[in-house]
């Protein structure tokens, strides 16, 4: 039976380390959680809100919605084919503890995707991607549970609508649904995948070009470790804006004017521009707003400064730093950088 807790501190469960708290949290460690939470006449119909690991989430205050905080454990092999190994977690499975599992199952293919904060529900909701692979390059099927309805629902990629970080999970079932479980097909032929550029330049360092599993998990989570702020001591979301995707007309009108830009070609002829390149090229690396700032060593990565100062960045400090960007970006580039997490 589920437990309503008051004024809960959403500190720790955001990984910014915003200050701030729900009014009222549930823990749904099971489907029957929510089934009897949506039963019950005085809960059913209040605004709710999903909470996995909070690792794309700003907090601009407390949150009056009911916090759903998803704690569905659980990993297993359900299935095989003659081509894949299909493997399932509960949704408040944490993402990389569920890479190493797998490789410690012999069942390879989310290596690339190590080290990424926030749990396995949420994945799906971003599309998450690192290093050459996507979630959809991996996913098969997950269960939802209709928060309006209490239905149970079971999507498979095309129903899913994935695109660039996104998912219908943003759109038509936007605060509608609280994913329960998600499943994943495993080549059992596994192919690695070194083409990203960081990665090739290890393999050719290494002179590896025929890297077992482990090693290209260990050589993400080197580089990641490496470029990245770990948010357990710099709070932070990672990517904070998306890298913004022009057609080859807008971008050939940019490399005229800053031939300098860093970018690369998309298989359907448009262009994906670094966000990263664009903000330090304004001049935005290292600095901030308040406690809140822009990382000395990756610009797309803003981060809380409150181990620094001894004062924890506020919401409202992240978004003043976040849309000074977009501004500097857009007057010198004509490009609107788009948020990656959710401002709640």
């Amino acid at each position: 039976m589920f437990k309503i807790e008051a004024n809960v501190p959403l500190q720790s469960h955001n990984t910014f380390g915003i200050i701030a708290k729900a009014l009222q949290l549930v823990g749904i460690e099971s489907t029957n959680d929510i089934s009897s939470l949506l039963a019950d006449p005085t809960l059913a119909n209040a605004p709710k809100f999903v909470l996995g690991g909070g690792s794309n989430l700003v907090l601009t205050g407390d949150v009056k919605p009911l916090v759903l905080k998803v704690e569905i454990m659980g990993k297993r092999l359900v299935a095989e084919t003659a081509k894949h190994f299909i493997v399932e977690a509960g949704a408040g499975e944490p993402w990389h503890d569920f890479v190493v599992w797998t490789l410690d199952q012999n069942m390879p293919g989310l290596e690339n995707l190590a080290l990424i904060p926030g749990t396995v529900g949420a994945s799906p909701v971003q599309n998450i991607g690192a290093y050459g692979v996507e979630l959809q390059d991996r996913f098969d099927s997950l269960d939802y549970i209709d928060l309006v309805t209490g239905e149970s629902h079971t999507l498979d990629a095309a129903a899913c609508e994935f695109g660039y970080r996104d998912s219908v999970f943003k759109h038509a079932l936007h605060d509608k649904a609280l994913i329960t479980h998600v499943r994943f097909a495993l080549l059992k032929t596994w192919q690695h995948e070194i083409s990203y550029a960081d990665l090739d330049k290890l393999a050719k360092k290494k002179n590896e070009q025929q890297p077992t599993p482990r090693m290209v998990f260990d050589w993400v989570c080197a580089i990641r470790s490496a470029k990245l702020p770990n948010p357990k001591v710099d709070g932070n979301t990672g990517s904070f804006f998306k890298n913004p995707v022009l057609t080859p007309e807008q971008c050939k009108d940019i490399i005229e004017r800053d031939p300098h830009v860093a970018f690369y070609k998309l298989l359907d002829g448009n262009f994906k521009l670094a966000a990263a390149w664009l903000i330090d090229a304004c001049g935005w690396k290292g600095r901030g707003v308040g406690n809140a700032g822009v990382h000395p060593n990756h610009a797309l990565v803003l981060i809380n400064k409150g181990r620094e100062t001894g004062v924890p960045a506020t919401g409202g400090e992240v978004m003043t730093l976040a849309k000074a960007i977009q501004t500097s970006v857009y007057e010198r580039f004509g490009i609107k950088l788009e948020i990656e997490p959710v401002v709640l």
